[in-house]
């Protein structure tokens, strides 16, 4: 009986130990961020293709709540989309990769703060997204407040597909929507063809910064 009951014991021991571990693994692992070659930083001011708001039609261009962080200035006094024009810079490529700044400019008479990661789709012309929705590289987003005219630049970064060999589609616009605002902004698409899936397709989003104008 004695026997039986160390045994018992011993197990239980050795199952907390086990869960204490699990629980511990991991957590260091987003804490390394993945750097990308290359930069799409905005080389000027002014993007190369203008932008309107139109209605929502892929679930891409759609961001959560959490794009920005809770208790920010974000929360209260963010640009709204109807305040903002989007337009898409030129690419700056290297290293294979293919990297665009697109740029949010502050279009209305008061100020008002970016906080966060934009959504983004690129969709065809019936309005389908083309591709899975891109990701967010790891960072902290800055708090960018814009006077009138001032702008906020993400970076829009995938593989070349020539080099990749990823399957590719030819969008008719790229769809964007400023954080924790659910109406995108579309900016027409003439930088030819994008990775939609196979190798190394992955579309990557920064958060936005401080732009030239700001």
């Amino acid at each position: 009986m004695v026997n039986t009951y160390r045994s018992a014991l011993f197990v239980s021991a050795a199952a907390l130990l086990s869960l204490l571990t699990a629980c511990g693994d991991g957590g260091d692992s987003a804490s390394a961020p993945r750097t990308l070659p290359g930069t799409a930083a905005p080389a000027t001011t002014d993007g190369t293709t203008a932008a309107s708001s139109v209605e929502p039609t892929a679930t891409a261009a759609t961001p959560s709540p959490a794009t920005s962080r809770p208790g920010t200035p974000g929360r209260s006094d963010r640009c709204h989309t109807s305040e903002l024009e989007a337009t898409l810079g030129r690419n700056d490529p290297g290293a294979g990769q293919e990297n665009f700044p697109v740029i949010l400019t502050n279009t209305s008479s008061r100020t008002c703060i970016v906080h966060g990661y934009p959504g983004a789709a690129f969709v065809d012309a019936s309005g389908r997204q083309l591709g899975p929705d891109p990701e967010r590289t790891p960072g902290t987003p800055a708090t960018v407040k814009l006077a009138p005219g001032q702008n906020a630049w993400s970076g829009i970064t995938f593989s070349n597909p020539e080099i990749s060999g990823a399957r590719t589609a030819n969008p008719d616009a790229l769809l964007v929507t400023p954080p924790d605002e659910r109406d995108p902004l579309k900016v027409s698409w003439s930088a030819g063809e994008v990775p939609v899936s196979g190798n190394e397709s992955t579309v990557s989003v920064t958060p936005f910064d401080r732009g030239p104008g700001s």
